[in-house]
């Protein structure tokens, strides 16, 4: 089911895949800016629960207002007018890179509607995600074109010819929502999201929650140490061959690893 949520700021394009009686699956992309598309794979969760996707504001299928301030709260309240749209009172929260920081958001805000937490390839510091990019920056030689794509072939896609779902992720996503939440790349913070910082506030997330990161991620080690050591009820896995994106470097070891997570818990 495809369809479009409206606002008065803007439609934001939804797909919903699978109709089965499981807690639904609400994935929340990157970027900010970036789109839907790289999680093609997860659809194949939609054997057994219904599968949320979703394009946000300003990228993708979704409206590209000129006029909109570009701050956090327009990404929050777009996730809760969906979820009231769709009608899911209970959910599991699947956030990657920016979509983690906007899962955190949620979870810390509305605790009771989220079941477990998902967090892939993501931070719960802006300031300590710059720091670890200039340390992964520094470490590469060249001008600053020769280092960007270098930058990404080791630490976002180390799979070679990029899948379709890249290629679409890059044709459709907005390079205005990202510097203007983020700034002109990984490691020089200039936009709206410049201090944003949920450390202090992780003992409070007692769902059971699962940290994903590739061995070669953006989101390194000690990002990720923040995390399982904040979250109570955190379990990390670490993909051998990836980078910043598990989910299409080592897909079914990922949709492994996402399925047995989501049993485990309706389990309990």
């Amino acid at each position: 089911m495809e369809g479009f949520l409206e606002r008065a700021v803007g439609r934001t394009w939804y797909r919903v895949c699978g109709e089965r009686g499981r807690t639904p699956l609400v994935c929340l992309h990157g970027g900010p800016g970036s789109t839907h598309n790289y999680f093609r794979p997860l659809e194949r969760l939609a054997d057994e629960r219904p599968v949320v996707l979703y394009d946000q504001l300003g990228c993708g299928r979704s409206d590209r207002p000129d006029e909109l301030e570009w701050r956090l709260e327009v990404f929050t309240e777009e996730l809760d007018a969906l979820r009231e749209h769709l009608e899911l009172e209970e959910i599991h929260l699947l956030g990657t890179s920016w979509g983690g920081m906007l899962a955190l958001e949620h979870a810390l805000a509305q605790p009771g509607s989220v079941r477990s937490l998902v967090l892939s390839s993501t931070l719960a510091s802006a300031d300590e995600w710059v720091v670890e990019a200039k340390r992964l920056r520094d470490a590469i030689e060249g001008d600053d074109d020769e280092v960007l794509a270098e930058f990404e072939r080791r630490h976002f896609f180390r799979g070679g010819t990029e899948p379709l779902e890249l290629e679409r992720m890059r044709e459709e996503r907005s390079v205005l929502v990202y510097e203007a939440m983020w700034g002109r790349n990984e490691w020089t913070m200039s936009g709206a999201l410049a201090g944003w910082d949920v450390r202090a506030r992780l003992p409070e997330l007692t769902m059971p929650t699962l940290i994903l990161r590739g061995a070669h991620d953006l989101s390194t080690a000690a990002i990720s140490k923040t995390l399982t050591g904040g979250i109570p009820n955190a379990h990390e896995v670490v993909f051998a061959e990836s980078s910043h994106t598990p989910v299409l470097e080592e897909t079914e070891r990922y949709l492994r690893v996402v399925r047995d997570f989501l049993y485990a818990v309706e389990a309990r």
